[in-house]
């Protein structure tokens, strides 16, 4: 096994994105735990490991299943959950094996805190603990509050109840647009006097019950657009999660795109447990470059070619890296303005996409918002118009 410390690294990010509170810390306590026993005893490293990594009575029950999922795919029979991610095989016994003798199992002081120095960095160096930071990456160990610094994939109730909060808040704050349609309501301002007369032949043609209309309102039709290609990797499922949200409170239509366009409208709307999961599923598969005019083209040219109007709100959830020629995101984000849609820009990074794609289109582009945790969703649901 050349690289066992990335092995166990793994193993932690399969259990944070399965809900399990494991951080640096917590992955260099089940290194030491690991090196701690005897090759003999390589049955014990389960055990072991369950006392660090389970903080409550469900994680508890469900580490038998997750530690055969990564450890022992065959043992899982009826299930199959990908992550997108390519690994080598594992064997538990050749990943102790190797990390007795890369670590060494030397019990003076000088050796043990070298030795914990080196797990530290491998642990730092491996994973996706890259441009979030340490702190972000690892949500078990972070020193930030997971409810406003969260853009990793474990999430609390406390986090998604909050989610579905500022998603009505942004749903009361959409402007409902006035229509030339009535319709009935018993506080209106105009006469309906078609029902009132209709009405009144159970009177005798006195028109005692009249009835009243008001103008009719409309709530924007919204489209979300999400970017699930390899640079947005690590944003994609809190951009999902959202999604989500909106869909919930807006009755949203969303789309993930990379080379190509997909809905998965149907998948996000189901109400389960197993939310995590459907995001796994709906990214499983993507990555690779990405295609943003292409999918656009696709977008209101075939999904939402009868729906596109001066009532359609577009959000578009990408860094903006275009593979596409720079001349057509132009022309794509033209083509649906000019249906009267309104497009806004949410992006992950710390400053605008400035792209040769993006510098070009920015005209189309009704206002940029950072979306990178969830106090910023906070601060664009309290501004929002």
């Amino acid at each position: 096994m050349a690289n066992p410390i990335g092995a166990i690294a793994g193993f932690a990010q399969l259990l944070r994105a399965d809900g399990l509170k494991v951080g640096i810390a917590e992955q260099q306590a089940m290194v030491l735990a690991a090196l701690a026993l005897p090759l003999a005893q390589t049955r014990q490293v389960s055990p072991a490991w369950r006392a660090i990594a389970c903080q409550n009575p469900r994680d508890w029950k469900r580490w038998p299943e997750l530690f055969d999922r990564y450890w022992h795919p065959h043992r899982v029979r009826g299930t199959i959950r990908s992550s997108g991610l390519a690994r080598p095989s594992r064997d538990l016994r050749q990943v102790v094996q190797s990390l007795h003798e890369q670590l060494g199992t030397d019990p003076s002081s000088s050796a043990r805190k070298s030795r914990d120095t080196a797990i530290n960095d491998a642990l730092n160096a491996t994973g996706d603990a890259t441009d979030a930071g340490a702190d972000r990456a690892f949500g078990g160990a972070s020193r930030t509050d997971p409810l406003h610094d969260r853009s990793a994939t474990q999430w609390l109730p406390q986090d998604l109840s909050q989610l579905e909060t500022l998603a009505e808040r942004i749903a009361r704050r959409l402007m409902r647009r006035l229509t030339r349609r009535w319709r009935t309501h018993p506080r209106g301002r105009r006469l309906d006097l078609r029902r009132t007369l209709r009405s009144s032949l159970a009177t005798g043609g006195v028109p005692l019950q009249p009835s009243w209309r008001r103008v009719r309102r409309e709530r924007p039709k919204v489209f979300v657009l999400v970017d699930v290609s390899r640079s947005m990797e690590t944003h994609a499922q809190l951009f999902l999660r959202i999604a989500r949200a909106l869909v919930l409170a807006l009755d949203a239509r969303v789309f993930v795109f990379h080379t190509r366009l997909a809905e998965v409208t149907p998948l996000l709307e189901r109400d389960s447990a197993t939310v995590q999961e459907k995001i796994n599923a709906v990214t499983a598969g993507f990555g690779g470059g990405t295609r943003i005019a292409t999918s656009l083209a696709d977008f209101h040219r075939v999904h939402a070619r009868a729906q596109l109007g001066r009532a359609s709100r577009v959000w578009i959830f990408s860094d903006g890296f275009d593979a596409d020629e720079p001349h057509r995101l132009q022309e794509e984000l033209r083509a649906i303005q000019l249906r009267g849609a309104r497009i806004l820009w949410f992006y992950p990074g710390s400053a605008v996409p400035a792209s040769t794609a993006m510098n070009g289109a920015h005209h189309q582009i009704e206002a940029f918002h950072r979306l990178n945790s969830l106090r910023d969703l906070s601060e664009i649901a309290t501004t929002f118009l």
